[in-house]
């Protein structure tokens, strides 16, 4: 399920007083070289699943791995108390799970988001693998509800209908809005499309504020 965060709204925002048993995070920001690191590692992602490389090479490959992964260790920080996930200006905000797209118009009336599906995200033959659009959605969703003023809402289902063959390495662009208000329950559609406008999938979904103390 996605989980919409506060990362740029005020801690005394009306709409904020029911924000579940979510803790009001206090965004952290990015440093200036933060951006370069999350790129380096999602090429490193990216080469994972796209070389074949000798055993003597792969040894060496986990050797400096496992060193970057000590070198980190000791900076290990508790949620909310990263970078990652909370820096609205980086392609996807940061974090490494996020797909690495980046707004194009946030406000009441809705989302749009432009990226592309990198080699990670691959299913096979060229094409996005499915479970990476339904997280595109999933996250676009939160970003929605939250870009509409309303408080923090949970993933009831996603419906994905997948119209054509996603491309990958192929800028996209993906829009939603709220449709519907019924009590706690949004109603929220949206759909990914290429840059001549051909639907490439679309989704709806529901969106569940919670009560409070929910986790």
């Amino acid at each position: 399920m996605s989980e919409q965060l506060q990362t740029d709204t005020n801690a005394g925002d009306d709409v904020y007083e029911h924000h579940g048993g979510f803790p009001m995070f206090t965004p952290v920001k990015a440093g200036p070289n933060y951006a370069d690191f999350v790129e380096s590692l999602r090429r490193l992602q990216d080469l994972a699943v796209s070389t074949h490389i000798p055993d003597d090479v792969v040894d060496e490959a986990i050797a400096r791995i496992d060193a970057l992964s000590d070198m980190l260790e000791p900076h290990r920080v508790p949620e909310g108390k990263s970078p990652a996930g909370f820096n609205t200006h980086l392609p996807g905000r940061g974090s490494l799970l996020l797909l690495p797209w980046q707004y194009e118009k946030r406000g009441a009336d809705g989302v749009r988001l432009r990226g592309k599906f990198r080699m990670f995200h691959r299913g096979g033959n060229r094409a996005a693998h499915g479970g990476t659009i339904a997280l595109l959605f999933d996250d676009l969703f939160g970003m929605v509800v939250h870009a509409s003023g309303h408080p923090i809402a949970r993933t009831g289902y996603l419906h994905v209908n997948y119209r054509n063959v996603t491309p990958i390495e192929t800028d996209l662009v993906v829009e939603g809005r709220v449709d519907r208000v019924d009590g706690r329950k949004l109603m929220c559609t949206a759909e990914l499309e290429d840059l001549d406008g051909n639907i490439l999938a679309d989704c709806e979904a529901l969106m569940i504020q919670l009560l409070p103390g929910q986790p």
